[in-house]
């Protein structure tokens, strides 16, 4: 058997949160682009979805040129079949996953972050899976009751709690 692990690191825009997961069928990108849309229609968003038969094209949708391309990058880099990426600038993942979740053709999300992000892939001679993604840092401790106040106001202020 001829398997390597690589770890790819994926570039995006400051600002932005980016959504990796995996879909199984062409429609992946229009889906999501309706979802996104309607769920954070003030969002701007790229997305790109890589076939794993027929053409192998990744496919794209989005209404921000610029993200629509960081997509289409990551998957480059990524080299996998089946891999969808969503870049949101002016929304947050939480207001739009679990319609993404609820998506037919959407089987798995490996990741939702704004955190530096590595993708592992694993290799063989019939080609590249994700294997799974290295998302921020480690943890440098445990919080505080000041960190824990903190993080209740951040929530508060952002409209997440009441």
């Amino acid at each position: 058997m001829n398997l390597e692990i690589h770890d790819v690191k994926i570039d995006y825009p400051e600002g932005c949160n980016i959504i990796l997961g995996q879909s199984h069928f062409i429609k992946s990108a229009e889906d999501l682009y309706e979802i996104i849309a309607t769920t954070a229609p003030q969002s701007r968003f790229g997305i790109a979805f890589s076939e794993a038969s027929g053409p192998c094209l990744i496919r794209t949708e989005g209404n921000d040129q610029e993200l629509v391309e960081c997509c289409a990058t990551a998957l480059k880099s990524i080299g996998a079949g089946h891999v969808f990426c969503i870049l949101l600038r002016d929304a947050y993942p939480i207001s739009v996953l679990n319609q993404i979740k609820n998506c037919p053709e959407v089987c798995s999300i490996y990741c939702a972050t704004a955190n530096p992000l590595q993708v592992l892939v694993a290799s063989t001679l019939q080609g590249w899976g994700i294997i799974g993604v290295i998302d921020g840092f480690p943890p440098k401790g445990v919080e505080s009751d000041e960190d824990r106040r903190q993080r209740m106001e951040l929530l508060r202020s952002i409209g997440y709690k009441r």
